[in-house]
């Protein structure tokens, strides 16, 4: 598994998903290495069953995934070659002709619509729009977690995905003894989990919060390596406002899972990156969900979320929030049974065994793709359920 930081996840949805999978897939039998970002504890060798292999990278913002997946791949295939190897990100897709040289079928997660991003200059934007043409032209199968990423590739592409979604726990009886740490009661705060980036929108969220006349206080998790600025435009917006708390980045899990539980309503304002693990992690949680109205979160929070677009829209879902809490919470628990029935790490599991199964057997879905520039695609706006995969081989990963 190549192109995240690494297990134990700390970071965002792909370590997550690796963490959750992995971890699974070993208990099944499997022999699973994970790559990961040399950090402060690089000697562990072993994590919940999966082996780990620590490398460097560039720190700097458009070079460190790439370095370090070019460090991964060269490892990779110098070394004890895997069976299958599951590379995430776009991005990373250049590298996987030198996987498949080795003989390795390879499966490239293309994540969200990454050159949608503001953080992207045109030249960022460019190598995305060409990596995701190189993962087509070379992957032997693509994972999309979403309908609309997948819509995406066959309408831009005419290119086939394995449509294998996130999952997310269940909290059935949160403890909440930890709130109190933070000054915050059951239910009395509403939350935001994100990374201080233009398309998650913190900063028109907490701009609408601000405006609103919410009585309990908004708290916000997370920070950006390298978004000096935008998080100043987030700061700007709450400035003297005693009801705001901006608590930086959260690692300690626990923690993290009683406000994801404790929180009335969890504010999500991911508009570009597919199924998002924080979107579900607080739906399993029993969480209203306030979300950027776009179709990925749409497609997962369906009727039982409730939709903004700037900030006097959110502005008037926090103050109705409040004014019924008891619907809301009613809406919480919908929300962790569409988790419950739709959204299981255990499956999950399953359809990557199907399809590293699949991939050791010879199948392949490559496309060979004319080597003109791709027009820009169209926009996105189509919902549908998830697709079932079946089979199961014993491999590396």
């Amino acid at each position: 598994m190549i192109g995240t930081r690494g297990v134990p996840a700390a970071y965002g949805g792909f370590e997550t998903a690796v963490e959750e999978i992995g971890s699974r897939l070993a208990g099944r039998g499997h022999e699973v290495t994970v790559y990961c970002r040399s950090a402060a504890d690089a000697s562990q060798r072993e994590f919940a069953g999966m082996h780990l292999v620590h490398l460097p990278a560039l720190r700097l913002k458009a070079a460190e995934t790439l370095s370090h997946t070019a460090l991964s791949v060269a490892h990779a295939i110098t070394r004890r070659r895997p069976d299958v190897a599951f590379v995430f990100n776009a991005a990373n897709a250049p590298f996987v002709p030198l996987l498949r040289a080795r003989g390795v079928p390879t499966a490239v997660h293309v994540d969200g619509l990454e050159w949608r991003r503001e953080k992207w200059g045109g030249a960022g934007r460019a190598y995305y729009r060409w990596a995701e043409r190189s993962a087509v032209r070379h992957a032997d199968a693509l994972i999309a977690d979403a309908r609309g990423i997948a819509d995406h590739f066959a309408s831009a592409f005419g290119a086939p995905t394995r449509l294998i979604s996130y999952g997310a726990p269940l909290q059935l009886n949160p403890p909440s003894d930890r709130l109190s740490e933070l000054g915050l009661s059951w239910k009395g705060f509403h939350l935001v989990v994100a990374r201080f980036e233009p398309e998650n929108h913190v900063d028109v969220i907490v701009a609408g919060y601000a405006r609103s006349r919410a009585r309990l206080p908004l708290v916000v998790v997370g920070a950006a390596p390298y978004a000096a600025t935008y998080t100043a435009r987030v700061r700007s917006h709450v400035e003297g406002d005693a009801r705001v708390r901006l608590l930086g980045a959260v690692y300690d899990q626990d923690l993290l899972d009683q406000l994801y539980a404790g929180a009335l309503c969890y504010v999500h304002g991911h508009s570009v990156g597919g199924t998002n693990p924080s979107l579900l992690r607080a739906m399993g949680a029993g969480s209203a969900v306030l979300a950027w109205d776009v179709s990925f979160n749409r497609e997962v929070a369906r009727d039982r979320g409730r939709y903004f677009d700037n900030a006097p829209s959110l502005r008037s879902l926090i103050e109705a929030a409040e004014m019924a809490p008891a619907d809301a919470q009613r809406d919480g628990m919908a929300l962790r049974e569409i988790v419950r029935a739709n959204y299981r790490w255990d499956d999950v599991a399953v359809a990557y065994e199907a399809l590293a199964g699949d991939l050791k057997s010879g199948a392949s879905s490559r496309m060979r793709l004319p080597r003109r520039a791709l027009a820009l695609p169209h926009p996105i706006d189509t919902l549908g359920p998830a697709s079932s995969l079946t089979g199961i081989r014993r491999s590396r990963h």
